[in-house]
């Protein structure tokens, strides 16, 4: 017969190691076509599974519902942990996703304690049945999403002065004001260019020595430099989870002495909820635009 500490200890290790399996297979076995899109399902709808069966093993219990929080969220670090050690999952995409891990979990040993105290075994089964169809169906199904981010800043200098620093600029010195690059994702430090002209090779230096190549596609002198980008770094961070398409751009005179300096970037984002994900992927893309701009303001200012 088991313990009440037995019981405690299957709560947590059977949950995780079965959600993690589910994925390791879905991921790298029966959708590795997929080119890396983690669908919603692996952050909404599996939590809550390894909550209801985290709620089973702990339903004989009575866990006061501060404890069956506290027992919800270690489990959902527990899953993190894993994540890391066995999915690849870098640092900084591991603390975006924690608050939707542990938000689900918690939400399925809540469902879970309901269901098990009624003992209705029928509307149980086919309870957990749906959230697994649910699941299986969005693993097959397509899915696609872009979107453009636009930031803008007035510089004290004309179009002239300002083009040289739009198209290359040295190392940035300042330090990093946003949170995620004092954590450790990489910033924007450099560019350099092959020629001042339509179909120059650009690159975009990150701080850990990553590099986006980019091509030249508009140039307008004083007006629009527009690139695509042809290679950009896959790792365990956000670069592994967002596709960046096309940079941009554009100066805008002003008559006064003064230029509209506007940076627009396209993407693709390949995880999901978009409602959850792209709130983090416009945040990070208008921080890398706006240090880039605040950078060609002072090179220009100067």
């Amino acid at each position: 017969m088991k313990t009440p500490a037995d019981k405690e200890f299957l709560g947590f290790l059977i949950p995780n190691v079965l959600i993690i399996s589910i994925i390791a297979i879905n991921r790298f076995l029966l959708q590795p076509e997929s080119g890396g899109i983690l669908v919603f399902s692996e952050f909404i709808i599996l939590p809550i599974l390894m909550g209801i069966l985290a709620a089973w093993f702990w339903k004989d219990l009575k866990l006061s519902s501060k404890k069956l929080i506290w027992y919800s969220i270690l489990n959902g670090f527990f899953a993190i942990v894993l994540s890391f050690f066995f999915l690849g999952e870098g640092t900084i995409c591991l603390i975006i996703v924690s608050p939707l891990i542990f938000a689900f979990v918690t939400t399925g040993a809540f469902i879970g304690k309901e269901m098990f105290k009624k003992n209705k075994q029928t509307l149980n089964i086919s309870f957990v049945s749906l959230l697994l169809a649910i699941f299986i169906v969005d693993s097959i199904s397509d899915h696609h999403y872009e979107n453009m981010v636009s930031d803008e800043i007035i510089i004290k200098a004309t179009p002239d002065k300002i083009w040289k620093n739009v198209v290359a600029f040295d190392k940035i010195n300042k330090p990093n004001d946003y949170w995620l690059f004092k954590a450790g994702m990489p910033s924007p430090m450099q560019t350099t260019v092959t020629g001042y002209k339509i179909g120059a090779g650009r690159k975009c230096i990150f701080s850990n020595g990553y590099t986006f190549d980019e091509k030249i596609v508009t140039y307008e002198e004083n007006k629009n430099l527009t690139f695509d980008i042809v290679n950009q770094p896959k790792d365990p961070e956000i670069m592994g989870h967002i596709d960046i398409d096309r940079g941009q751009f554009l100066l805008q005179d002003n008559g006064d002495g003064t230029t509209t300096l506007v940076g627009n970037s396209w993407y693709k984002l390949q995880v999901f909820p978009t409602w959850y994900y792209d709130l983090w992927a416009e945040s990070i893309t208008r921080n890398v635009h706006l240090r880039v701009m605040e950078h060609i303001k002072l090179l220009s200012e100067e």
